[in-house]
C-alpha cells in the first residue's frame, strides 16, 4: 500500500487527520510498518491470519502511547478514582487523580486485556494479521461506589473521532436483517511492536451511523449488554459476520481465522453463506481455529432457533442450524457447538483448563489441545524491573528481544548484590503506588495484599473477609496489613455487585481498625490500575473456586515484578505449583466431575487462607524489619523465583506456539 493509498481510505482526512498523519510518521509513530503490514495483507501469501474477538485492552495509556498535535478532547482524559476506605476522612476529601489519556474503552477485563497483549506479541514478532473487533461508543461502563448500594453502573462518555492513534475509514460493510439492513462503519488502530518496526492492523465495526435506525446505531454503544436476547445476538452477528465482511471489503488475502472465545462463531455462518458451492465448507472450515476461555456456563452462548428467526434471513437462519444444533431435535443454536465441530484446531489456555474442557466436553476430548496463556512483557513490566534486568545484561541478554530469557533468573539465586537490587527495585514500585494514594496513610514496610480482578461469583472476591476477626488478630499479632480490592462487576451480574456491598460493609466496620488493617477498594480498575497494583503490592491474592479459573493473567503480570502468589490451585497457577513463587491454599480439584461453580466452599477456603495468611505474615516481616532487610531471607528466593517463572508466562511464547499449532 501506498502512503497516498492509505490516506486516501481515511474519512475526512484534510478535515481532521492530516495534522497528526504525513508521510513518514503516524500519530508521532514510524508509517513505514503500516504501509508494509497492509501491502502484506493483501497479497496472498498463504500466510496472513485474522483474529477475531469482541474486545481488546490494549493499554494505550501505559504502552505506545500515540500522539496528538493538538489539544486532547476532554471526553478522552482520564476520570478521577473514588477511594473506599476505612480511613473515610481521606475518602470524603480526596480522590485518585492522574493526568493521563484513557484508555480505548473496548474491553471489559481479562479477556480484552489477553487479546491486547497477543496481539502486541504478534507485532513483536513481525506476524501478518489482522485482528477484528467493535468500536464500544459507550465502552464497558464507568464504575461509582456509594455506600449501600454498592457498585452503581454510569454510562461512559468518550470520542473516537479525537482518539489518538483510531481513524475512521470511508468503507461500509452491510448484514442483511429482517428488521432492515445494518450498516457498519469500519475504523482502524495500529497496534505496534515494543520497537516500532511492525504492526498489527486492529478493525473496528460501529454501528453509530444515520444510516441506521436508532436501535441499530446503539448496537455497538455498551460492550456485553445482556437485558435483551436479541442485543447479544446482533453483537455476535457485528462480530462473525461484520467481521468476515469487513475482511472481504478491504481486501484482505486470510488463510486462517482465529476465534478468541465462542463470541465469533457466526463467521462460519458467514462463510458458509458466502460459498457458492457449499461442498466446499468441508475445506473452507480447515481454514478456522477456536480458542476457548472458560469452563463457566455464562461464557457460552446459546440461543434460541426462534430468537435467530426473527433477526436473521432465511439463510442464515438454516446455516446456523445446520452448524450450532447439537441434534437435529435442538431447539437452540450453541456458538461454543458450532466451534468444537467445525474448526481444525480447538484450544484452552491452561493445560489444567484442557483438562476440564476434555470433561465438558468428551465428544471432542482428542480435539482439544491447550496453549496456556501468557501476558505482553513490554506492558507490564515495570520500569524498575526494566532497569534491573538491564543491569544483569550478562544473565539476561537482550530480554525485550525475547522475554523467555527471563527465565536465567534463577542463575542470579545466590547472588547476594542480585537478591538486594530485586528486593530495593521492588520497594521502588512500592513508593510509587503509596503516593498514588498517600491520603490514605499506607507504609512502605506493611506487609501490603492485593485482590483485584473482575468481580464475579466463582472468583471469590469477598473470601479473606469472611471471618473479618482472624484477618485483625493476625494483624494484632504478627504484623499489621494493608489490602487493597478493585474491580468490576458486570452490570446485570447482581451476585457479584453483591459481593463489592459485602465487602464495602465490612470495611465500614473496620474504622476502628485503621492503625493495624487498612483496607482502600479502589473504583473503576483498568489497565493503569492493574499495571501500578501488579507490580507494587507485596502480595498477589489469587483465590477462585478451582476448577473454574480457566487460566487468569493477573498474577502472571504480578510475577514478572517479583510479587509473590498467594493462590488457590487453578489455571496457569497448576503449572507454577512446585516453583515456590508464594503460598497454594485450599480445596483442589480432582477427578472426573467438575463440580458446581455455585458451591463456593468459603468455610474452608477462608480457613485455608488465613492459616497461609499467618506463614505471609511471618515470613514477610522476618524479612523486612522496619526497613532493614534480611537478603538472605527466603521472601527474597520466592521474589527471584517469581521473575524465573514469568519468562514462560509471556504471549510472545503464546503467540509462538499458536503459529506452530494453530495457525500451520
Amino acid at each position: 500500500m501506498t502512503y497516498k493509498e492509505f490516506i486516501g481510505q481515511i474519512e475526512n482526512f484534510d478535515g481532521h487527520y492530516s495534522k497528526d498523519i504525513n508521510w513518514s510518521t503516524y500519530f508521532s509513530f514510524p508509517i513505514k510498518p503500516i504501509l508494509e503490514a497492509e501491502t502484506k495483507l493483501a497479497k496472498n501469501s498463504g500466510k496472513s491470519i485474522a483474529y477475531f474477538s469482541m474486545e481488546y485492552g490494549l493499554a494505550p495509556s501505559i504502552y505506545n502511547s500515540f500522539r496528538l498535535n493538538s489539544p486532547m478532547s476532554d471526553k478522552n482524559k482520564f476520570f478521577k478514582h473514588q477511594v473506599f476506605s476505612n480511613y473515610w476522612i481521606s475518602d470524603y476529601v480526596f480522590k485518585i487523580n492522574i493526568q493521563k489519556m484513557l484508555d480505548i474503552p473496548i474491553y471489559s477485563g481479562g479477556l480484552g486485556v489477553l487479546a491486547g497483549d497477543t496481539v502486541k506479541s504478534i507485532a513483536d514478532l513481525g506476524l501478518s494479521v489482522v485482528a477484528l473487533g467493535i468500536l464500544w461508543n459507550k465502552g464497558y461502563f464507568k464504575q461509582n461506589f456509594w455506600y449501600k448500594y454498592g457498585q452503581v453502573p454510569e454510562e461512559l462518555s468518550w470520542d473516537p473521532h479525537s482518539y489518538p492513534g483510531l481513524i475512521p475509514l470511508k468503507n461500509r460493510i452491510r448484514i442483511k436483517t429482517k428488521q432492515g439492513d445494518l450498516v457498519l462503519r469500519l475504523w482502524k488502530y495500529y497496534v505496534y511492536s515494543y520497537d516500532k518496526k511492525h504492526v498489527v492492523p486492529l478493525v473496528l465495526m460501529d454501528s453509530n451511523l444515520s444510516d441506521n435506525s436508532e436501535h441499530f446505531r446503539k448496537l455497538t454503544d455498551q460492550l456485553y449488554r445482556s437485558d435483551q436476547v436479541s442485543w447479544r445476538i446482533f453483537q455476535r452477528s457485528i462480530l462473525g459476520i461484520g467481521g468476515m465482511k469487513a475482511i472481504d471489503e478491504l481486501k484482505l488475502q486470510v488463510a486462517c481465522y482465529h476465534l478468541n472465545e465462542g463470541h465469533a462463531a457466526f463467521a462460519l455462518v458467514e462463510k458458509y453463506v458466502q460459498l457458492a458451492d457449499k461442498a466446499s465448507m468441508k475445506t473452507e472450515r480447515k481454514k478456522f481455529v477456536y480458542t476457548c476461555h472458560t469452563p463457566v456456563a455464562a461464557g457460552h452462548d446459546r440461543f434460541q432457533i426462534t430468537d435467530l428467526q426473527d433477526i436473521f434471513t432465511n439463510d442464515y437462519v438454516d446455516a446456523a442450524k445446520k452448524f450450532g444444533q447439537e441434534h437435529s431435535t435442538s431447539k437452540d443454536v450453541n456458538l461454543t457447538y458450532i466451534c468444537l465441530d467445525n474448526c481444525r484446531h480447538v484450544n484452552a489456555v491452561a493445560q489444567k483448563h484442557g483438562e476440564i474442557m476434555r470433561l465438558q466436553f468428551p465428544a471432542f476430548a482428542k480435539r482439544i489441545d491447550a496453549i496456556t496463556n501468557g501476558v505482553h512483557a513490554h506492558t507490564w513490566v515495570s520500569e524498575s524491573f526494566a532497569h534491573l534486568f538491564d543491569k544483569y545484561s550478562r544473565v539476561f541478554g537482550n530480554w525485550r528481544l525475547d522475554p523467555n530469557r527471563l527465565k536465567k533468573a534463577c542463575q542470579l539465586i545466590k547472588d547476594n548484590n542480585f537478591r538486594r537490587d530485586i528486593f530495593q527495585a521492588h520497594q521502588d514500585n512500592k513508593r510509587f503506588l503509596l503516593d498514588v494514594v498517600k491520603h490514605w496513610k499506607l507504609q512502605e514496610d506493611v506487609l501490603t495484599i492485593c485482590w483485584a480482578r473482575r468481580i464475579t461469583n466463582y472468583k471469590r472476591p469477598s473470601l479473606l473477609f469472611q471471618h473479618i476477626e482472624e484477618v485483625l488478630n493476625i494483624a494484632g499479632h504478627i504484623g499489621p496489613l494493608q489490602i487493597i480490592i478493585a474491580g468490576k462487576s458486570h452490570p446485570m451480574d447482581t451476585t457479584g455487585a453483591s459481593h463489592i456491598q459485602n465487602i464495602m460493609e465490612h470495611v465500614d466496620r473496620l474504622n476502628n481498625s485503621y492503625k493495624t488493617v487498612k483496607v482502600l477498594v479502589l473504583e473503576n480498575y483498568d489497565t493503569y490500575f492493574g499495571k501500578l497494583l501488579t507490580n507494587s503490592v507485596d502480595v498477589w491474592l489469587n483465590n477462585p473456586l478451582p476448577p473454574f479459573e480457566a487460566s487468569g493473567t493477573s498474577g502472571m503480570k504480578a510475577i514478572l515484578n517479583g510479587v509473590l502468589q498467594l493462590s488457590t490451585l487453578d489455571g496457569w497457577v497448576v503449572e507454577a505449583e512446585h516453583d515456590d513463587i508464594g503460598w497454594i491454599f485450599g480445596y483442589r480439584h480432582q477427578g472426573p466431575e467438575i463440580g458446581n461453580e455455585w458451591e463456593l466452599r468459603l468455610e474452608e477456603d477462608s480457613k485455608a487462607l488465613y492459616a497461609s495468611l499467618k506463614d505471609v505474615a511471618a515470613l514477610y516481616y522476618r524479612t523486612n524489619k522496619n526497613g532493614v532487610i534480611d537478603i538472605h531471607s527466603p521472601w527474597i528466593d520466592k521474589m527471584i523465583n517469581c521473575v524465573c517463572r514469568g519468562g514462560f508466562f509471556n504471549t510472545q511464547r503464546m503467540v509462538q506456539e499458536y503459529k506452530a499449532k494453530m495457525w500451520s
